[in-house]
């Protein structure tokens, strides 16, 4: 099979899209890992099934409002946090793997254990504790199936007007009201934040954000 990028046809980025490739090899997904490491797409990886991600400017915009929000979260309830942004999340044994928009360790033995490393091994070392998924046009069952391989216990997944917390129990991510990493806050609360994020500053929206933390 021939891996070559100007094979797949990659979607421009002015609008999320993606494709959807089946029969795909483990070793052509490490392939394909490697040569497009430099372009902006992401790669998820089920069974076989290879999906091709090019993110938007509007993908990539809320991508790092949730991520800076996630870090507020942190600092304000004083929880420990390791980010990760788009590290590659995969296992050979589990035939899966994916690059999430943004991905934190939040418990101290984990960020113990994975502290200080050049690259992460996930059959030796412990997955994160929260990943970040914005699904502005569609949504992917795959990556949500590679996340539950990897036993990632929460999910936020925001569609560009509402966020979902997921929570991982029996193998599959169910909805919940509070954040399992911070009970404080709920999906519903951090909302109107998110709505507002394409038409208010961008330093302005997190310092109203903080502020609202702050009062709770």
């Amino acid at each position: 099979m021939t891996t070559g990028t100007e094979m797949i046809g990659l979607p421009s980025t002015q609008i999320e899209r993606r494709v959807q490739l089946s029969g795909i090899t483990w070793k052509t997904y490490q392939q394909l890992k490697t040569e497009l490491d430099n372009r902006n797409v992401r790669l998820t990886y089920n069974h076989g099934v290879l999906e091709i991600m090019a993110p938007s400017p509007e993908h990539e915009y809320f991508k790092k409002v949730m991520g800076r929000f996630v870090e507020t979260l942190a600092e304000e309830f004083v929880v420990n946090l390791h980010p990760l942004g788009s590290t590659t999340l995969d296992r050979e044994d589990l035939v899966s793997g994916s690059e999430p928009d943004e991905c934190f360790y939040l418990t101290v033995s984990k960020i113990q254990a994975i502290k200080g490393k050049k690259r992460i091994d996930l059959t030796q070392d412990p997955a994160p504790d929260l990943v970040i998924e914005i699904d502005i046009t569609s949504r992917s069952k795959h990556r949500r199936q590679v996340y539950a391989a990897l036993q990632i216990p929460e999910l936020w997944r925001f569609d560009g007007q509402e966020l979902t917390i997921l929570a991982l129990k029996d193998k599959e991510y169910i909805p919940i009201n509070q954040s399992i990493a911070f009970p404080q806050i709920n999906a519903r609360a951090i909302e109107p934040f998110l709505q507002q994020a394409m038409t208010t500053d961008y330093l302005e929206l997190v310092n109203n954000f903080r502020q609202w933390l702050q009062n709770l």
